[in-house]
């Protein structure tokens, strides 16, 4: 008996309504996400993020099994992985890689988007377009020519440009490299990453008018990345602070791994005490500041265990490439 997909959009958004971690007060995004088909956005061949007993993921393929693929789809906390190895696995089986794209949970891009709160007429820049559908509620809030998305994968970028277009939507969709930005669309009101960074490209920072928002994955010494939300205070600076706890895929060019003393955190630093940390970032590079003042009891809280702070991470993987 087919699955009616009617049903599940309304159950998605029935669950994301009784969770803290959900719509909110955010009515424009509930509305969008129930007018928005999630569906036309995944591909018809997707793996399922949890691996099998034998360690490959398995294949939900939309032609061979329909209700189940149209189930993942509406799952709240489920990614759907769409690229693995950069595309050099193809989707043609239960497989085993390095996640590189996917079509992020709703759950997550339900609170990544109603943390960025854009507003009707606002500029948004997009790093890491995926499959377009997280370009497409942005566009559905801020209205037609507001919305630039950077995909670095052409192939990518082309079916989002299709996705979009049947639609008739039409944010630009530009193929390059995500931290670069897009300077000749800027300044931006709202910049938005779907992929995690070490260090804050100083770019998006100068393409941010002052006082605008900047939404960002940021790689943590807790086993976890935390997502930031700055405030521009001028050219190329801003601060702000962490506003959730979240898994994603790295943008291509921070991939390799950097001492976390390069990246502005600093030793003491508490894991426990996550929303509590600030970050500054500009030209000289970002950083992690405790505002807790310095002496024996932050020191002992300091020591705890990493661990806790991790294994308290629940969010799936999501994120797309850059």
């Amino acid at each position: 008996m087919p699955v009616d997909i009617a049903t599940l959009r309304r159950r998605c958004t029935e669950e994301m309504d009784a969770t803290p971690r959900g719509f909110g007060d955010a009515a424009w995004l509930r509305d969008a996400f129930l007018t928005v088909p999630r569906e036309h956005f995944t591909p018809p061949r997707v793996w399922w993020p949890s691996p099998r007993e034998d360690g490959l993921y398995s294949l939900i393929d939309r032609d061979e099994r329909p209700n189940a693929w149209l189930k993942a789809v509406y799952s709240t906390g489920a990614p759907l992985i769409t690229q693995m190895d950069d595309g050099l696995i193809p989707p043609v089986g239960p497989a085993k890689g390095a996640f590189t794209s996917s079509i992020s949970s709703s759950g997550v891009i339900i609170e990544l988007l109603r943390h960025l709160a854009p507003e009707p007429g606002e500029r948004v820049l997009e790093l890491g377009t995926g499959t377009g559908y997280t370009t497409a509620l942005l566009a559905a809030r801020t209205g037609p020519g507001t919305v630039v998305s950077v995909e670095v994968d052409p192939a990518i970028a082309e079916r989002a440009r299709r996705n979009l277009h049947a639609l008739d939507l039409d944010p630009l969709v530009v193929t390059g490299d995500g931290e670069q930005g897009y300077p000749a669309a800027g300044p931006f009101d709202r910049i938005i990453a779907t992929a995690s960074v070490r260090e804050i490209p100083r770019a998006w920072l100068e393409q941010l008018r002052p006082g605008g928002i900047l939404l960002a994955p940021l790689d943590s010494p807790f086993g976890c990345d935390l997502l930031v939300r700055l405030t521009s205070t001028g050219p190329g600076t801003g601060n702000g602070r962490f506003v959730a706890k979240v898994h994603f895929m790295r943008v291509r060019g921070q991939r390799e791994p950097r001492t976390y003393a390069e990246l502005g955190w600093t030793e003491c630093v508490d894991a426990a005490r996550w929303q509590e940390l600030r970050v500054e970032a500009g030209p000289h590079g970002q950083q992690i500041i405790d505002p807790a003042p310095a002496g024996p009891s932050r020191a002992a809280r300091a020591e705890s265990p990493l661990r806790q702070f991790s294994d308290s991470c629940h969010t799936p993987l999501v994120g797309c490439t850059l």
